[in-house]
C-alpha cells in the first residue's frame, strides 16, 4: 500500500497561545498514533486556522486515525470549528527531486 498524507484544517476562536498549550498536552499521543510518520503542525494567527500535514504508512494507519479518540476529541473540542479532512497520495517521482522525507523512521 501507498503512503498517504493527511490533511487537517480547522478554525479556532481561542489564543493562539491556549491552542498551543492544548495541543502541547497530546503531542506526545500524536507523535504515539500507529503508521503515523511525521506531522507537520500550521498555524496562522492571523486567521485563527490550524492545523497539520501528516505522512502514514498506509490507507489503514490513516483510517484508524481518524476513527479513533484523538480525532474525537478534536472534532468535541469547543475551540475549534470546520475540521476539514483531506487524504492524498503521494506523487513520489517528483517528491524525490524536492527532497520531501519521504523513507520510514528508524
Amino acid at each position: 500500500m501507498p503512503v498517504r498524507v493527511l490533511q487537517i484544517n480547522l478554525k479556532f476562536n481561542a489564543p493562539s497561545e491556549e491552542l498551543k498549550k492544548g495541543f502541547a498536552k497530546i503531542v506526545n499521543d500524536i507523535a504515539a498514533v500507529p503508521g503515523l510518520r511525521w506531522k507537520i503542525w500550521i498555524m496562522n494567527e492571523d486567521t485563527q486556522e490550524a492545523g497539520g500535514l501528516y505522512l502514514f504508512d498506509d490507507q489503514d494507519a490513516v483510517t484508524a486515525y481518524l476513527e479513533g479518540p484523538l480525532i474525537a476529541a478534536l472534532k468535541a473540542n469547543p475551540a475549534i470549528s470546520e475540521p476539514s479532512f483531506k487524504q492524498f497520495n503521494v506523487v513520489d517521482e517528483l517528491t524525490a527531486i524536492t527532497r520531501g522525507p519521504m523513507k520510514p523512521a528508524g
